[in-house]
């Protein structure tokens, strides 16, 4: 079908998207028993896990710019359920999508936003089950994504103990750096700025890593850092009942480069930076350093080690040789 042809209504209604998406997803797994097309899902749970349910919005001009490539943002929108799941321990299995889509839109667009979202889905091994479809005044991508994890590896933002090792799976800041990289194009250029426009439009969601470190009774606590570490920590530390002393914040290169670029210090500028889908893990102290090293040797890099727990509240950051209480700086969709 040409582009032409691919236009606002009436040149196709609902039924055509509902076919399109179809033949997006491909094949249903065994276990959705009914799917796209029927009024509800049917899935086939298993008996000896716990079902895990979350459920995120991507709004055009909040969540993300207009300016963004449709495949990305459909892309980041199923990445925000998948880190949710991981976050807890839990592997993906089913998700159902629900768009509302502006006046205009065209059925090439509507492949290319749900061809991002089908594409994370496929690297994270889960299927879509079905969803809805709306008008809305700008593009709007919500997700109810469904995982599975057995009740012994079940990991919440309230398990962290005093003594315990923060840590993340990856470096900070990077997609930030590609945000402010949209806003400002050509301010970074090279290695640095292929990243940061990654980082930002393709986050990778760490369900892998999540089930590795779920499996460790030495890790008591889990979240995702998508709303900035000094936000995110905060939130860990509150739910657990403990305060947090930040020793090093672990800049990514593209974020060390933008801050350079602004002016700005780069801790400072990760420290508040957001989306990067990190895992924020607490892990007992004694098993810090052995759990690392199978942590690099299982995902070839670092698992990164960014303070420890104490009794109390608040959170603080240790620089310079002083130690000063630090506010939540990262994102707040009310702020």
């Amino acid at each position: 079908m040409s582009a032409a042809k691919r236009t606002a209504s009436p040149a196709f209604g609902e039924d055509e998207i509902v076919a399109l998406i179809r033949r997006l997803t491909g094949p249903p797994p065994k276990r959705l028993l009914t799917g796209i097309g029927d009024d509800a899902a049917v899935w086939q749970p298993s008996r000896s896990h716990r079902s895990l349910v979350t459920t995120d919005a991507l709004i055009e001009g909040v969540h993300f710019p207009r300016e963004l490539a449709l495949r990305d943002a459909g892309f980041r929108a199923m990445a925000a359920n998948v880190s949710d799941l991981a976050a807890m321990g839990a592997r993906p299995v089913l998700a159902t999508v629900a768009l509302g889509l502006r006046e205009g839109t065209t059925l090439d667009e509507i492949e290319q936003l749900y061809g991002g979202v089908v594409a994370c889905a496929n690297e994270a091994r889960m299927a879509i089950a079905g969803g809805d479809l709306t008008r809305a005044p700008v593009l709007t991508v919500a997700i109810t994504a469904i995982g599975e994890a057995a009740p012994a590896r079940l990991k919440t933002r309230a398990g962290a103990r005093p003594g315990d090792v923060v840590a993340t799976t990856g470096e900070l800041g990077n997609s930030r750096a590609g945000l402010d990289l949209m806003r400002e194009p050509g301010s970074l250029s090279g290695d640095v700025a292929e990243r940061a426009a990654s980082a930002f439009a393709r986050p990778q969601a760490r369900w892998r890593e999540g089930l590795f470190l779920a499996a460790s009774r030495n890790v008591h606590a889990m979240m995702d850092c998508s709303d900035g570490l000094s936000t995110d920590l905060a939130r860990l530390c509150e739910a657990s009942g403990v305060s947090a002393c930040i020793e090093a914040v672990p800049v990514g290169a593209a974020a060390a480069a933008m801050a350079a670029r602004l002016g700005r210090d780069a801790e400072a500028y990760a420290l508040a930076g957001g989306e990067d889908f990190e895992l924020l893990v607490a892990i007992a102290p004694r098993a810090y350093a052995h759990l690392a090293a199978r942590f690099r040797a299982r995902f070839g890099r670092p698992l990164e080690r960014v303070g420890v727990l104490r009794e109390g509240s608040g959170v603080t950051w240790s620089r310079n040789g002083k130690e000063e209480r630090i506010d939540r700086t990262g994102w707040d969709h009310f702020a």
